[in-house]
């Protein structure tokens, strides 16, 4: 057979990857509304600002138990029934937080979406890996793009629901509405196949290719993992008030580097499987790796606002690659034990999420907040001594090339 020959992939495929790429928008969504509207959950609640980072604290740390909780659950059902059922309830707990007006409503409903996205992020990237491990190439930063889109619209959704003075059951109840509806259809097509050591739950050799998942080798995709996470919560968490207090911009101004950072992950992340079919996981990790450190070096040196958004443009571009191929590459790295591996790598995503903004934070009031950036810059580019973790694969495969004789017409 000619090897340009095109090879369509099976509608049940193709069905699966557009319906898993609805629940990563849906995700994007629902956890954009939430954290953009921390004020107004702050204000409704009566939440001192003693006692806000404590409860923004728990929801990454219960995700994490979530996380660890879907590990042991995806033993005994697949991760897609996983996911068909728990992001439902994540919008349901989103609207109690929006209709409740009491502390302990606050602390349940963070709580139970703290657990809940755990196993949400957990199950959705088992779902992403598989699906393109039968693809035979990259396709997890598409479903990524999915949701940084979806965290877009949520953002203009919050954003629309402040300008306007909407309560924030008025915002979340339409919203959740809409999606889960739309979920709950979606996930009729979801598809999983998982590997026959998982699937039995019988313990395979450990090491790579087994059935057990090695801490020692899955270690440093996690301490990737965490450090992506610190620089895209310096980005979140500490953008607007860089450009105001330490670039002097203008108030309005300092609310635009986050939206831009959005657009450019959407767009790096939307592009980027083709980068990896064409020059593999690792070049493009090195790249996007290299490309986020002179984010942060821009951003650090940055003489006036405008210089410093190019810094955070540059951010996005950078940083959006690695996460979705650290996921990737930990699929590729235990093959029969990769929900185990997801499971557990995930953990670090919040990790990184806990430790960062604190870390710039606290740099920042002791020293400068310009050289509070040079930390998440030498953080993240650890990665460069770990990129060949991305090109662990079993018989020469996985490093992010698309399989011989096989061409996407799907």
């Amino acid at each position: 057979m000619d090897d340009a020959l095109p090879v369509t992939r099976p509608p049940a495929l193709r069905h699966g990857r557009a319906a898993l790429a609805v629940s990563f928008f849906a995700q994007g969504a629902l956890f954009a509304m939430l954290v953009t509207r921390i004020p107004a959950i702050q204000d409704r609640y009566g939440i001192s600002d003693g006692l806000l980072p404590v409860f923004l604290a728990a929801v990454p740390i219960l995700a994490g138990v979530g996380s660890v909780v879907t590990e042991q659950l995806v033993k005994r059902v697949r991760p897609s029934a996983v996911l068909r059922w728990v992001q439902p309830v994540v919008g349901l707990v989103l609207v109690g937080l929006g209709a409740g007006d009491r502390m302990w409503t606050a602390a349940v409903t963070l709580a139970l979406f703290g657990v809940c996205v755990g196993g949400l992020d957990a199950s959705m990237n088992m779902l992403g890996v598989s699906l393109q491990r039968e693809y035979g190439q990259s396709i997890m930063l598409g479903f990524h793009a999915s949701y940084s889109l979806g965290g877009i619209l949520g953002a203009c959704l919050a954003w629309s629901g402040a300008h306007w003075h909407v309560s924030l059951f008025s915002l979340y109840g339409p919203a959740v509405l809409a999606l889960i509806p739309l979920t709950l259809v979606a996930s009729r097509w979801y598809r999983d196949q998982r590997p026959a050591a998982e699937a039995s739950g019988a313990a395979g050799a450990a090491g790579a290719g087994g059935g057990q998942v090695v801490m020692r080798m899955l270690l440093p995709l996690c301490l990737v993992m965490a450090f992506a996470y610190i620089g895209d919560s310096t980005v979140s968490n500490w953008s607007a008030k860089y450009l105001q207090d330490t670039l002097h911009s203008s108030e309005q101004l300092s609310t635009v580097p986050y939206a831009v950072y959005m657009v450019t992950t959407l767009i790096g992340r939307s592009v980027g499987d083709a980068g990896v079919r064409r020059f593999g996981a690792v070049a493009v990790v090195r790249l996007g790796t290299v490309v986020a450190m002179a984010g942060f070096a821009v951003v650090a040196v940055a003489p006036g606002a405008w210089v410093g958004m190019l810094g955070f443009t540059l951010l996005g571009l950078g940083l959006c690659v690695i996460v979705p191929q650290t996921f990737a590459a930990a699929g590729r790295m235990f093959p029969d034990a990769s929900d185990s591996a997801i499971a557990r790598l995930n953990i670090f995503n919040y990790v990184g999420f806990l430790v960062g903004s604190p870390l710039v934070g606290a740099l920042g009031d002791a020293w400068s907040y310009r050289g509070a950036m040079l930390v998440p810059l030498l953080l993240v580019g650890a990665t460069l001594l770990y990129a060949r973790s991305f090109a662990a694969g079993p018989a020469g495969y996985g490093v992010g090339h698309e399989r011989p004789r096989t061409v996407d017409v799907g």
